[in-house]
């Protein structure tokens, strides 16, 4: 398996409105989301999402939250007013998700199956946002968005990975062997943050923005005692084959080859796991005030304590992940494939790095590369790190705008490694993925916009014309209703009925 394995990314965007520090934040999402839905001809409702197999409250441990004791923020099945802005929803024609989640716009990328893809759907969704602020400039002083995990208020919105598993691999072996890789992970992937604590209360610099934010170390929460591993059981595919890892501890990354390592590193540890491969035990103790300590060490020398009495900095901790992978690989023949050897050589470049010298990772690691600049203001203009100055730096790095964000104006520069050309990502604005489930919702939605009732990850309502009744096609297997199983006949069929009479002749291969 190597890399592969059904994954995606879902973004919460930051959000202000100049000059209006108090503006409902629910209002400003809805109109980001209606301002790019309505230049495409998307009506932006929260109807057109379908949540009839949606189940957030289930948990991995066997059991369900009742919902009189759920937090409101975890209630995502709840359809509200179809009518109101703040509840926006689109589905767009490259398979993704562009919605208001509470006080924040998301960009929740279609399902691909190899870090590279999930890194080129993800960099599609900033030049979604960098649209909507456009077009939303048009009315003075519009609304701005920050593609970052904290405010530096308090506040911090998420940035989250799915992953698809095997249902047969035993939760607790995810929570044991995957708890370590985590604690130490964001050494590679971190986003850099100006302050420390939740609220930023304490000067100083860190690697990663939501290390601070999480509380326990399991958990079905996200937006309060955020746990390291998150239970929520909700695979939106077939329950009995597949459970969906739903990671809610990882910063959102500009640089390419730290998303490219978030996604395709947690991909080899996952692998380790379901093949019962890992052979090193390395549980650490008070995991969640490790994952501050090692936020708090910019030169990467904090020690972990391992449970057997071991002690380890977090770059020597992915060395054994590396060697365990390393030798799985080995073992398997599957290293030399392209999308696996890409993401081993960056994990052995990027720790060689941090090991020798953290500052040498600056074109490949978001937090070094930020921590170079904050650090050129800082000995120019000799600021303390409780400069305001050094946070409103901080906010501006992840300024969606090529013209105002510091990272968009230094990747113009030539500051960082690409991996992914423009034109790929550009493609990827409207274009789908070809190897998952998303290319038939894709496809769906541009060529029969007015028939697609609702959508979601694992069904479509089309409502066929000339008839009363609304028809809704399952989508239960993510690598089916690819381009190889369904283009042809996407591209041949006249119109949305003919599709179905189609699929049901050919026993439904989307």
């Amino acid at each position: 398996m190597g890399v592969h394995r059904v994954m995606g990314i879902e973004t919460e965007y930051g959000i202000s409105l100049p000059g209006a520090p108090h503006a409902n934040p629910m209002v400003l999402s809805g109109q980001v989301v209606t301002a790019y839905a309505a230049a495409h001809g998307i009506r932006a409702a929260r109807g057109s999402w379908d949540y009839a197999d949606e189940a957030p409250l289930r948990d991995a441990r066997g059991f369900e939250m009742g919902r009189g004791v759920a937090h409101p923020s975890q209630l995502t099945d709840e359809w509200g007013d179809g009518d109101d802005p703040t509840l926006a929803n689109v589905v767009l024609t490259n398979g993704a998700r562009l919605y208001v989640d509470h006080a924040h716009p998301e960009y929740s990328s279609p399902e691909v199956t190899t870090p590279r893809g999930a890194v080129t759907w993800d960099r599609a969704g900033e030049l979604v946002m960098r649209e909507a602020v456009a077009r939303l400039a048009a009315s003075p002083p519009g609304v701005n968005l920050y593609k970052n995990n904290a405010d530096g208020k308090g506040a911090s919105y998420g940035t989250h990975e799915n992953y698809l598993m095997r249902r047969s691999t035993a939760f607790a072996d995810i929570v044991r062997h995957l708890t370590p890789f985590f604690v130490a992970r964001q050494v590679m992937c971190g986003s850099g943050r100006v302050g420390l604590g939740t609220d930023s209360q304490r000067p100083g610099y860190q690697i990663a923005q939501r290390s601070d934010f999480f509380e326990v170390e399991v958990g079905l929460e996200t937006t309060l005692k955020r746990p390291i591993i998150n239970t929520r059981d909700e695979p939106h595919a077939t329950a009995d084959r597949y459970r969906r890892l739903h990671v809610i501890i990882g910063d959102a990354n500009h640089c390419d080859v730290a998303n490219l390592l978030k996604l395709g590193t947690t991909s080899l540890v996952l692998d380790l796991i379901e093949a019962g491969a890992v052979t090193d035990d390395l549980t650490v103790r008070h995991p969640v005030a490790t994952l501050q300590e090692i936020s708090h060490d910019p030169s990467c020398t904090t020690l972990l304590e391992l449970a057997d009495g071991r002690k380890l900095t977090a770059v020597q901790l992915l060395w054994r992940y590396f060697e365990m992978s390393q030798a799985r690989l080995e073992a398997t023949g599957e290293g030399g494939e392209q999308h696996t050897a890409e993401v081993m050589t960056w994990w052995q470049d990027v720790l060689t790095k941090l090991e020798r010298d953290p500052m040498t990772a600056a074109r490949e690691v978001d937090w070094v590369a930020k921590l170079q600049v904050l650090q050129a203001y800082r000995d120019r203009e000799m600021l303390e790190w409780t400069s305001p100055k050094l946070k409103a730096i901080d906010i501006q790095w992840s300024d969606v705008r090529p013209d105002k964000g510091l990272f968009n104006k230094l990747r113009a520069a030539g500051r960082f490694t690409e991996l992914i050309p423009e034109g790929d990502v550009l493609r990827a604005v409207t274009a789908p993925p070809e190897d998952t489930r998303a290319y038939f919702r894709g496809r769906c939605l541009a060529r029969f916009p007015e028939s697609v009732v609702a959508a979601s990850w694992d069904s479509i309502i089309v409502e066929i014309p000339g008839r009363r009744a609304l028809h809704r096609v399952p989508m239960m297997e993510p690598l089916r209703g690819t381009r190889a199983a369904v283009g042809d006949l996407l591209d041949e069929v006249p119109d949305v009925a003919a599709l179905i009479a189609a699929l049901a002749a050919a026993g439904d291969p989307a």
